[in-house]
Parts: structure tokens; sequence; C-alpha cells
């Protein structure tokens, strides 16, 4: 197995604690969530950093955590990956060109694996919707403890729709101020459709201004959890 490198920034202590937030509201949604999918309405909402600094604040807690990037597309995962990059991903594994045991990569954190995006295929898609890809699902759920996809954007591409039924519950992340309302409720109808549970909304990059407090700066801005 493969260890690869991550980009790791050091949290402000309100941009942690808010983490701590989103982690907790997750492990109370009870021992059934375990496969989670994140996706958001466009690209550029901070979704990629927020689930990746989420499956860190997991594996701290002493879960065993796999992070998959279901973005075949345009992965923004990949981008953050300091060390070599793995030869195989996950369109190799969906297109049966290699094992499993050959795209789930260590990370530098204990208990965080992550399985990249492999090569761009001309049919992602039909990949996400192929048995390998209930193999895999089916493998995870007996392996880790949680199981985080961080998926296209629902807003653009119908991928994460495809993912959702093999899910416990979905996360959908919205940018604040940048995200009309009327779009944030076709997002969230699209998301209802597969049947699979919308756990919550992670509104990000809100101004610490709006809520009285200043919190600096994360990625620009920062993010709070707001749960239904």
């Amino acid at each position: 197995m493969q260890t690869i490198s991550l980009m790791k920034e050091k949290l402000p202590y309100e941009i942690n604690e808010e983490l701590k937030l989103l982690r907790t509201n997750i492990l109370f949604c009870g021992a059934d969530k375990r496969v989670l999918l994140v996706t958001s309405a466009f690209s550029g909402e901070g979704k990629s950093t927020v689930t990746l600094d989420l499956c860190r604040s997991l594996a701290e807690l002493g879960k065993s955590v796999l992070l998959i990037d279901s973005d075949m597309r345009k992965s923004v995962l990949k981008k953050k990956v300091i060390s070599q990059l793995p030869e195989n991903g996950l369109s190799h594994y969906l297109s049966g060109q290699c094992t499993l045991n050959e795209v789930i990569c260590e990370t530098e954190t204990p208990l965080f694996y992550t399985v990249l995006n492999g090569a761009v295929p001309p049919n992602p898609t039909e990949l996400l919707a192929s048995e390998n890809m209930k193999r895999l699902m089916a493998f995870c759920r007996d392996n880790f403890d949680y199981v985080i996809i961080d998926s296209p954007p629902v807003g653009l591409v119908v991928d994460p729709a495809v993912i959702a039924p093999l899910c416990d519950g979905i996360l959908i992340l919205i940018e604040a101020n940048e995200v009309k309302y009327r779009l944030a409720q076709e997002v969230v109808a699209k998301m209802q459709a597969t049947n699979c549970p919308i756990l919550g909304v992670v509104l990000n990059k809100v101004s610490g201004k709006k809520f009285g407090k200043s919190y600096g700066k994360y990625y620009g801005k920062k993010y709070k959890a707001y749960y239904a």
C-alpha cells in the first residue's frame, strides 16, 4: 500500500472548533450513518477542503476513515497531494485495470486512507454506476469506520445522484452569498430524489463579522455547520 502526503494547514482555533462541531453532529447522526457523500452546487465552494479536514478530524478521534475522490472529471483533491501520485486511482479500479489494494493509499495521518480519482475516463458516470463501484462500497463498509465520498458538484453533473443510493447520508456544502436560494432548493431536490437522507448542510465561507466575531481567515474565509 502506497503512502501519500496531503497538504495540511494549521487551523485557527475558531475554525478547528467549527470542524469539531461538524464532526460531532455526524457522530450523533447514528452508527448507521457511516458512508457519507459530500456534494455542492458548483465548483470552488470549498467542498474538497472541508471534506479533507473532516476526514482528518475523524481519524484523530480514533476512527478509521477512507476518503474517496469520486470526481473523475476535475479533481481538487489530487492537487493537494504533495508526494508522488499513485499510479492507479478510482477510474482504474472501476474499469477493471487494477485491484482494490492498488488504489487505497495510506496518508501521513494514522487511520486516514484515501482513494484518488485516477486518470480522466471518457465515461465517469457509467463507471460510478458499475458493479465494481458496488463491490468497492461493500468492501469499505466492512473495513472502515467511516467512508467519506468527495463527489463532483450536483449542480453541474449527475454523478452525485448516481453514487447517493450506495450511501447512508448526504452532506451538501453551500457557499454563503454565492448560491441563490432557488438553486440551493434545486440541489436539495435532486439529492432527495435519490432516497438517500440529507443529513445537513455545511454553510461555507461565512464572514465572521456577520456573526459578531473576528475569526481570521481560512482559505479566505470560514465555514459553519448547520444541521436540519
